[in-house]
């Protein structure tokens, strides 16, 4: 299968409605991730949004608002930043490789890209319509529908106050593109991909987390051992610290001698990258990788190490630091969770070197 728009390499778990993954040596080597290889992950059909559509502000605001969204770029200044966007579920084979994970799309390492995101500050809007006392959230509709609902989520009000939250209408310096949210989305550095909410509609400000069935019923952790169900386990928010190994691929030949590792790590919360190391004995001996371009506090940070391996079989493993210290956990098991979410276990490659 091929997604229309897209490089051909895209592995497409669905064709309706679009979810399609980056294979990892298409994000090797490029600190953003062009349009055409970024992932695309859908809940249900990509809605049309025709004529003069407008953005509603409304709930605990002293001045709701009806912006046209043609208009969003001359009344208020833009802001450009560098983000990663992850699924939630970025990784959850590995998850389900352990224990079934029935009713979920078992994305791979591929469910996460990196691009130039342009738009309105979040925090400007509300700042024009004036948030009122007693307001602890701010929640996003978007106009597509799944399961009988729109989508939609919420983020702490602190968060959307915070400046990099944008109502986003660019993407790598083009206009947004329809598979991506276009005309508009939020974008919420930081925070799994799920409240970064498309093709927006509506900003409401409220003193609760959002009732949306994709907040109250979906993306939240629940522990091992218990049903998903509404308001079971944890709303998701921030990413966790993770890296994964972009080249060389799991199981794959490869010479031995000098070997190329390669990938990427990630922290939410704006927090650095401080370090990242490699091993090739599964972890038992551990090299510093080199770390390259600093994107900023809401990007990946692409990695590099030159290690040496001997014929015979080799399984390469990385773990990451951020600035709080914070190491990754070396095993997936005590992660796994029934929907698969949030796997920051060690990434490992198994290769074959051959003389």
């Amino acid at each position: 299968m091929a997604a229309p728009g897209k490089h051909p390499e895209m592995r497409v778990w669905q064709e309706r409605p679009l979810n399609a993954e980056t294979p990892p040596h298409l994000l090797a080597g490029a600190d953003t991730t062009p349009i055409e290889c970024f992932f695309v992950r859908s809940h249900g059909p990509l809605p049309e949004v025709g004529g003069s559509p407008s953005l509603v502000v409304d709930g605990l605001v002293g001045r709701p608002l009806e912006l046209r969204l043609a208009e969003l770029p001359a009344r208020f200044d833009a802001r450009t930043l560098t983000a990663t966007l992850a699924c939630a579920g970025n990784r959850r084979s590995e998850l389900a490789a352990l224990r079934a994970i029935p009713g979920q799309i078992p994305w791979g390492a591929g469910a996460i890209g990196t691009a130039v995101w342009s738009g309105a500050p979040l925090a400007a809007v509300l700042r024009e319509a004036g948030v009122r006392a007693g307001a602890r959230h701010v929640a996003f509709l978007g106009r597509d529908e799944a399961s009988g609902c729109a989508f939609g989520g919420s983020i702490p009000l602190a968060k959307a106050l915070s400046g990099e939250v944008l109502l986003a209408w660019a993407m790598n310096g083009r206009e947004l593109p329809r598979e991506h949210g276009g005309p508009l989305r939020a974008l919420v550095p930081g925070y799994v991909g799920a409240r970064s909410v498309k093709w927006l509609a509506r900003v409401t400000v409220q003193r609760e987390e959002s009732r949306n069935p994709f907040q109250r019923d979906d993306y939240r952790l629940v522990p091992a051992g218990r049903e998903p169900g509404p308001g079971v386990g944890v709303a998701l928010g921030e990413l966790p610290l993770n890296a994964v190994i972009l080249a060389p691929a799991d199981g794959a030949t490869v010479p031995a001698g000098p070997l190329a590792v390669e990938g990427w790590a990630l922290s939410g919360g704006g927090r650095a990258i401080e370090r990242v190391e490699v091993s090739v004995d599964g972890g038992r001996a551990w090299s510093q990788a080199e770390l390259l371009e600093d994107r900023g506090p809401w990007a990946w940070r692409l990695w590099r190490a030159r290690l040496a391996l001997s014929p015979g079989p080799a399984e390469i493993a990385a773990r990451a630091w951020d600035s709080s210290g914070t190491p990754q956990p070396p095993d997936p098991a005590p992660l796994w969770n029934p929907r698969g979410y949030a796997n920051a276990a060690w990434p490992r490659a198994r290769v074959v070197a051959r003389a």
